[in-house]
């Protein structure tokens, strides 16, 4: 049967995510190699299907697992953020297959040591997230373990002893990460002698011999020590890690670190994070001298010198990366024509002067560039001539009123420009870039925050940017934009205009050039109505974020809530129609941003006869109700409306024609539903006539495959009674 179930897992595939939508007896169809459950308390085994590898049980309410079933496959347990409290042996006796399991975010307080004997190929445990009891002596024993995350917020470990990991002596990875560690023991790590990756940032570990902790892990690659409470670093910390080529140490109290001494001889490092480190002393010359395989290089958060830096950073002439963001530095050192290979460069947040811009120009290899925030007003039209490769260019926050005539010209691979609050009184201007060439690969530009000027008629952007995909004119103080704005522009897919004074729908006829509109913003606007009609050509919008306008309880509003719901099949589609699990209070304070519309009226109190007749409204128990507030979410306002629902608009129609569609059965398993095309009953039929040929095409395969198995059997068995 299992290469019928793998022909059945092909052909429906476009269909049906699981064969109990159409028959509850066809079960042992179910995933073969890949299981997804939800919405369940317990596991349901009587479904499952030995030969399933990938068994995805998350986001669930299981407390607590039974033994699997004998002979059971599965090499991928997946059960993170359920509501298991322990892991004892008995649940996985027999899953001598397993390779990779997760565990994270549960309620586990005690692991058994011998949990997973069975399981002598076990790689990967993820158990991150979870409120873990102190152990005395190993926390678990898997020899065969590679990789192991017991990321433990908010758990108080305060100490990693000696002998937690003893038994793992073929960890490659260990993450314990946010531990609440303030020591770990000398000792702790001395039988990983094949650890390669280390990640314990979010700790406090001023109490801790580093000498001796990292003295046995000689085959180190990779270590993560951020923001974990280090204040002094003794110069042979790292003098048995001579294969480190990653070292994270940002956001630590770092005053006195002498770079050379502690660093300084770490010949195979290729990436030295030391952002917001408060170094004081200066960077030496030799600081980097015998790190020349050095790529990637961040000293942002640090009070630094350009003199310094010149002299410092003359040897790296690999840098692939280098980020000096908010350092003070009032010029450039003038080094970069030494780094012949940088992509990446972030000078953003320092009161760097205009003349300075210059030093940058024989950067031809950079990809990315962040001047943002640096004081600037005038950028030469030269300045970025030499770098073809640009992918991404970040000059926000300076004061631009004027953009030189072709300042992007050479650009043309720019991907994506941000130009936030630069004063800009006017959209782009076609003279920055080159006359008669489209820019194909800019995607993305952001104009958020600028005080712009637009004409009442004509294009907003020039023909360059036909291929734009994403534009921000947040907070632009714009209360219009003319019906010809994107019309050179109409492949835009999101578009965003949150913080404007667009008040009536008149001032959103430019929608009906943006055929391709994926997702509108229009928060903190002043509009009281939108309908469903004015995304008539936009047929590909799949969020509308409307929240924080002083929108008019109205029949447009159960209007546009029913086309979110029926006709586009998601209600989610609507931000802020239900309440998400960041918007739950946290402590004292609540979050709740919710979409919300007031009654047009003056009086309080005031009466309002809900109409308990309304197809698809849910009544109140009492119909008539005196409100004392005028304002209402749009959950409870169409509850309560008397609107009706338009008959164009019908939830199975639908769910059965157009859309994937999930529901959970009363097995609690997510069903699938697949989209079936044009939006017609007729070929819907034709799609489910295909479908059920398609089914009863595989269900034959599988008698037919069942038959001859059988009869090889019968034949086999024939054959040894004879002999």
């Amino acid at each position: 049967m299992q290469i019928s179930i793998f022909i059945a897992s092909l052909v429906l595939a476009a269909s049906l995510n699981t064969c109990r939508a159409y028959n509850g007896e066809l079960a042992e169809l179910e995933c073969p190699d890949d299981c997804d459950y939800s919405n369940l308390t317990s596991i349901p085994y009587k479904e499952l299907s030995p030969n399933v590898y990938v068994l995805d049980l998350n986001d669930n309410l299981i407390s607590e697992v039974e033994p699997f079933p004998p002979d059971f496959k599965v090499r991928r347990l997946q059960m993170s953020a359920n509501l298991m409290v322990e892991l004892k042996k008995e649940s996985f006796n027999g899953l001598q297959y397993l390779i990779d399991v997760d565990f994270s975010y549960n309620k586990i307080r005690r692991v058994d040591i011998d949990a997973f004997d069975d399981s002598a190929g076990l790689i990967n445990l993820e158990i991150q997230g979870n409120p873990l009891d102190d152990v005395e002596g190993p926390f678990i024993a898997i020899k065969s373990l590679l990789y192991l995350d017991i990321n433990l917020s908010d758990n108080p470990l305060f100490v990693l002893e000696s002998s937690a990991f003893d038994p793992l002596a073929s960890l490659e990875t260990l993450k314990m990460n946010h531990c609440n560690l303030t020591r770990i023991g000398e000792k702790a790590f001395n039988n990983l002698k094949h650890l390669k990756n280390l990640e314990l940032m979010g700790n406090n570990l001023y109490d801790t011999n580093w000498e001796l902790v990292l003295e046995q892990l000689v085959l180190l690659e990779y270590i993560d020590l951020r923001n974990s409470g280090l204040t002094t670093m003794p110069s042979f910390m790292f003098s048995n890690n001579q294969y480190l080529r990653t070292l994270i140490l940002a956001e630590n109290d770092l005053g006195d670190l002498n770079v050379k001494e502690t660093i300084g001889n770490l010949q195979n490092l290729e990436t030295l994070d030391l952002s917001d480190c408060n170094l004081t002393l200066p960077l030496s010359e030799d600081a980097f001298s015998n790190v020349t395989k050095l790529r990637n290089l961040y000293l942002s958060g640090n009070k630094l010198f350009a003199s310094d830096l010149l002299l410092a950073l003359s040897p790296l002439t690999n840098l692939q990366k280098l980020s000096l963001t908010n350092c003070g530095l009032s010029r450039l050192p003038d080094t970069f024509e030494k780094f012949k290979s940088l992509q990446e460069l972030d000078i953003s947040h320092n009161p760097l002067n205009d003349a300075f811009v210059k030093l940058l120009a024989p950067l031809e290899t950079l990809e990315y560039l962040n001047m943002g925030y640096s004081n600037l007003s005038y950028i030469h039209p030269a300045s970025f001539s030499k770098m073809t490769n640009m992918r991404r260019l970040i000059l926000s926050g300076n004061d631009l009123e004027n953009l030189e005539s072709g300042l992007f010209g050479n650009l043309t691979r720019l991907e994506s420009l941000e130009l936030n609050f630069c004063g800009l009184r006017r959209p782009l201007n076609a003279t920055v870039f080159f006359n008669n060439l489209t820019y194909t690969d800019l995607k993305e530009l952001q104009l958020a925050g600028n005080p712009l000027k637009v004409s009442p008629t004509g294009p907003l952007l020039p023909k360059q940017l036909s291929r734009l995909e994403i534009l921000d004119l947040s907070n632009c103080n714009l209360t219009f934009l003319p019906p010809d704005a994107f019309y050179w522009t109409r492949n835009i897919t999101h578009l965003i205009l949150t913080g404007n004074h667009f008040t009536t729908s008149n001032d959103l006829k430019f929608l009906e050039l943006l055929p391709q509109l994926e997702v509108l913003d229009l928060r903190y606007n002043d509009l009281t109505t939108f309908t469903p009609k004015e995304l008539t050509l936009n047929p590909n919008v799949e969020k509308l974020k409307l929240i924080g306008n002083p929108w008019r309880c109205g029949c447009s509003v159960a209007e546009l809530w029913d086309w979110a719901n029926l006709q586009k099949g998601n209600l989610g589609i609507l931000e802020g129609s239900t309440l998400s699990q960041e918007h739950v209070s946290v402590g004292k304070t609540k979050r709740k941003k919710l979409l919300l519309c007031h009654y047009d009226t003056g009086t309080q109190p005031f009466t309002i006869v809900m109409n308990k007749t309304v197809p698809g409204r849910r009544p109140f128990i009492n119909p008539q109700r005196t409100l004392t507030s005028t304002n209402r979410t749009w959950a409870k306002y169409v509850r309560e409306s008397g609107c009706e629902q338009s008959p164009a608009l019908q939830r199975h129609t639908r769910a059965a024609i157009d859309g994937y569609v999930s529901v959970i059965n009363e097995d609690g398993i997510k069903m699938k539903y697949a989209k079936h095309g044009p939006n017609t009953w007729a070929a819907a039929a034709i799609n489910a006539i295909i479908v059920y040929a398609a089914l009863m095409t595989v269900i034959g395969l599988g008698y037919i495959f069942t038959r001859k198995k059988r009869a090889m059997r019968a034949a086999a068995a024939a054959v040894d009674k004879s002999n």
